[in-house]
């Protein structure tokens, strides 16, 4: 590992280097800033090798791009992509991105958005039940989104006009577009062909080679490991079979990870997450700002006080079986099965042994968790807002239900709780938050305040026995 051999005076720059990939997947000269891509090509030669080795990841550096092709254990619902003004991409978006994609990767040095528009339009025709008409403003808007994604990232530039212009009237508005080839053809790099696909766990990534000396069985499992400390907010030991269970549990393989990426784990008996207290790891900053955040905030440490209030123990049921099995079905049943080519499909098991595998695989006891009914976390989130309701953002001062579908979600984004018919199971992690303190800032009235600080120092775990939850968590989303 060459993190090892680095000089201690430059070990800081490394490890900011080795967050920022690990956090974006995608580096341009634009994103996730101007500095990324400098700090990246500096170190390109160690974090190549130091990737591969601890997690199976390829790194691929140029002059404008660098790239990390992860390795992708299991399918995960809970990172979407989201519109510059944070909203979720739905099933129109991607699709409008995919075309996008494809279409400027035919497309010169400069496109105008009507140009692009038009061509994604006609790639639409093949598609059935999609349709991209520039006359609907829901269309247009959808795909200024999805264009905006882009952007971001630096596949397009723009160079003249307002796309804003052409959403509200492609009359009257126009916008002219920079194509960064380069950063095109890195954005979307599948392992298998798309068409060869019989099964969307064929995206599963293929892992880069490392020098891990055991047996490839246990080399593999260590680094399923590492891979899942750095892509979960919190690595529960119960969702593990052995041996990666085991390994879970070795000082050294953590260790391994902690001084690649300047982390530092909290160790409990359920499990193991990295504290990223720089936020160079995380999408989402937990304790932050804003309602939604402060609003999940208050509601988990209301339900840590309930659930461990021992004198008046909640009911505990088990975790769903093989949630993940569900997702596999549900997206393997929009494949359009006739743009398959048979011949070459390469249908993958993601989840029976490997075949060079020399380890017996041992299933988990599985544990029961506590459980609050749908009614209750209505009714805490009601009260919540009852209490301190006029600080909220405005817009979620009238509607409770949907601020608390969204409270819920990130939490459940933060893996401090799990959805199931009728309600929420609370998972270990949770217990990191109870009591926290509230403070309310009088001279913004806007807003919900809570010190940073003071929940730092208050928002601990109840018991010893209790897995931490990820200070700002939700990793490695950069795809």
């Amino acid at each position: 590992m060459h993190a090892r051999s680095i000089d201690s005076l430059a070990l800081d720059s490394y490890q900011r280097a080795a967050r920022v990939i690990l956090a974006n997947h995608l580096v341009t000269r634009t994103y996730p800033d101007r500095i990324a891509l400098p700090l990246l090509r500096r170190w390109a030669t160690e974090l190549r090798e130091d990737l591969a080795e601890l997690f199976g990841y390829r790194l691929e550096v140029t002059e404008t791009t660098a790239r990390l092709f992860p390795v992708l254990d299991r399918l995960d619902a809970g990172r979407p992509a989201r519109t510059t003004g944070d909203r979720l991409f739905d099933r129109r978006r991607y699709a409008y991105l995919a075309l996008a994609l494809a279409a400027l990767g035919r497309a010169g040095d400069q496109i105008t958005l009507s140009e692009l528009a038009d061509q994604v339009a006609a790639y639409t025709e093949r598609v059935e039940g999609l349709e991209l008409a520039p006359d609907r403003a829901a269309d247009r808007d959808a795909f200024v989104d999805a264009v905006g994604w882009l952007a971001a990232r630096g596949a397009v530039t723009l160079a003249d006009g307002d796309a804003g212009g052409w959403a509200s009237d492609p009359e009257a508005g126009e916008a002219l577009y920079d194509i960064d080839r380069s950063v095109v053809f890195a954005l979307f790099r599948p392992p298998r062909a798309l068409q060869h696909l019989q099964s969307v766990t064929g995206l599963l990534g293929e892992e880069a080679g490392g020098s891990d000396t055991r047996s490839p069985a246990l080399a593999l499992a260590a680094r399923e490991v590492r891979r899942a400390l750095v892509e979960q907010p919190v690595v529960y030991a119960d969702e593990l079979a052995e041996p990666q269970r085991s390994l879970l549990g070795q000082e050294k393989l953590v260790a391994e990870v902690e001084y690649l990426t300047g982390l530092r784990a909290e160790r409990r008996a359920e499990g193991v997450a990295l504290i990223d207290s720089s936020g160079r790891l995380s999408d989402v900053r937990f304790p932050g700002t804003g309602t939604l955040a402060q609003v999940a905030l208050l509601l988990a440490g209301e339900i840590a006080d309930l659930v461990l209030d021992i004198d008046n123990p909640v009911e505990r049921r088990p975790r769903p079986d093989r949630p993940l099995l569900d997702l596999v079905e549900q997206l393997d049943t929009a494949i359009p099965s006739n743009t398959v080519f048979a011949p070459l499909a390469d249908p993958v098991d993601v989840f029976g042994p490997h075949e060079d595998s020399d380890v017996e695989a041992a299933e988990p006891e599985i544990p029961d968790f506590p459980f609050l009914e749908s009614s209750w976390i209505r009714d805490t989130v009601q009260m919540l807002t009852d209490r301190y309701g006029n600080t909220f953002a405005a817009q979620w001062q009238a509607d409770v239900p949907g601020l608390t579908t969204e409270a819920v979600s990130l939490l459940e984004r933060l893996r401090l709780v799990e959805p199931v018919d009728g309600g929420l199971l609370i998972l270990p992690a949770l217990a990191r938050y109870r009591g926290a303190i509230v403070t309310v800032r009088t001279r913004a009235e806007t807003e919900l305040f809570i010190s940073p600080t003071q929940l730092g120092a208050n928002a601990v775990p109840a018991d010893s026995s209790t897995a931490p939850a990820d200070s700002s968590t939700e990793k490695g989303s950069g795809n």
